[in-house]
């Protein structure tokens, strides 16, 4: 039987991995699921934040584990202890991610492999650490991708093309996993409120700018992104995969230009 989609237990008995959980749209996405009655593993590096975050959780359905993901050893294991500790997985949310920029021929091989690893090699480890068990429970994978994964930006080429790496990554796996009954699909939010923007929150100038820019006139919010990623996780979304889903505030419709 479908659940009433404004049910706050749409995930009652669901469990839920979520990766870069210790703080923005991560921590925003833990506590969404956990609201709505799963029992979520909390993933990330930053075991200070991390730990406060699964604090503020029901310590009966809540778990996490300091892991680096672009380590695939540690990703296995973790997955692993993970349906050793529930009983199953349900939902994947790969949404770990770091970013470098600047001008193309300045960029490091160490930046540039930093973010392809978390960015990309992260994601791929988590998914294919979970297929196994989600083709049991005929479950989800949610990445996190971008807009900047659907189009350039300036001084963004490595972010830019580890996230357009997820679109497409996303994509491949919904068409291999499909007839397994395993759903991916992807979002890609905008400028969002997180750790990663925190210096760009306090530039009041260029958050006008960037708002400008945006039809609904403003940056996101974490939990917006949140809502999202349980959406398509949810029964609710049951015939969508494949989709890379913008949450951007309408900047995919305007192709960024600003108003005339």
């Amino acid at each position: 039987m479908r659940r009433d989609p404004m049910s706050t237990d749409r995930f009652k008995d669901k469990v839920v991995i979520v990766t870069g959980a210790a703080s923005g749209i991560g921590a925003a996405t833990a506590r969404r699921f956990s609201a709505e009655g799963a029992r979520v593993a909390l993933i990330d590096r930053d075991r200070t934040n991390l730990e406060t975050v699964a604090q503020e959780l029901p310590p009966d359905r809540t778990t996490h584990h300091v892991v680096d993901v672009s380590d695939s050893a540690a990703v296995e294991a973790m997955v692993s202890a993970v349906v050793s500790r529930f009983g199953g997985l349900n939902v994947m949310v790969n949404n770990a991610g770091v970013h470098a920029g600047g001008a193309p021929d300045k960029i490091t091989d160490d930046q540039w492999r930093k973010v392809m690893a978390t960015d990309v090699d992260g994601v791929f480890f988590g998914c294919r650490a979970a297929i196994p068990h989600l083709t049991k429970t005929r479950g989800s994978i949610v990445n996190t991708a971008s807009v900047s994964g659907t189009g350039g930006d300036w001084s963004m080429s490595p972010y830019n093309a580890a996230k357009g790496a997820v679109v497409n990554l996303t994509r491949a796996l919904a068409m291999d996993l499909g007839k397994k009954g395993v759903r991916v699909n992807a979002i890609c939010p905008s400028l969002t409120r997180t750790g990663m923007t925190a210096d760009m929150m306090d530039d009041d100038k260029l958050l006008a700018e960037f708002a400008e820019r945006i039809p609904l006139g403003r940056v996101c919010e974490p939990e917006e992104v949140a809502a999202v990623i349980a959406f398509l996780a949810s029964e609710d979304a049951s015939f969508m995969t494949g989709a890379n889903v913008a949450v951007d505030g309408g900047v995919s419709a305007s192709n960024g230009q600003p108003p005339q």
